[in-house]
């Protein structure tokens, strides 16, 4: 008896990956030239941009390896923070905008980037609520018991 092959990511997940590893790879980059040439001038503004990259990446491997356990629950995680985060600096960029005169990637809920930033943990969220049903639908692997 074999096992079956691993399901692969087709369709609208694999366009999310895809588009997370950019906004992952544009707020890496982002953030290390903001950081090394003037962190000085915007410390605030610049550590949260490389926040926003960190969560880039783990939501990037979160949804790469979400089939895996544990995974699911970080992509969840990653993903619900960066909307959070989103909604939070964006608000914040509008009603106090002297905290951010240097722009971040989540800055007015990411104009900078074409509001991407604000669309795509939706769409992730939404995503990984239309999967749960494949993930609860797995059995549980079976765990022998003693009887000592």
């Amino acid at each position: 008896m074999s096992t079956p092959a691993p399901r692969r990511m087709t369709g609208i997940g694999r366009v999310l990956v895809v588009v997370y590893a950019i906004m992952a790879l544009a707020a890496t980059g982002r953030s290390f030239v903001q950081i090394v040439s003037e962190f000085d001038a915007a410390p605030l503004a610049y550590t949260l941009s490389a926040a926003s990259a960190v969560v880039y990446v783990m939501a990037t491997l979160a949804l790469v390896f979400a089939d895996r356990p544990g995974w699911y629950v970080v992509a969840w995680v990653a993903i619900g923070f960066e909307l959070a985060g989103v909604l939070t600096i964006g608000t914040l960029s509008i009603v106090q905008p002297a905290l951010f005169q240097h722009p971040t990637v989540w800055s007015l809920y990411g104009d900078g980037y074409v509001f991407v930033p604000l669309v795509l943990p939706v769409m992730g969220l939404i995503w990984l609520w239309n999967h749960r049903a494949a993930r609860l639908a797995e059995p549980e692997p079976v765990v022998s018991r003693s009887s000592w």
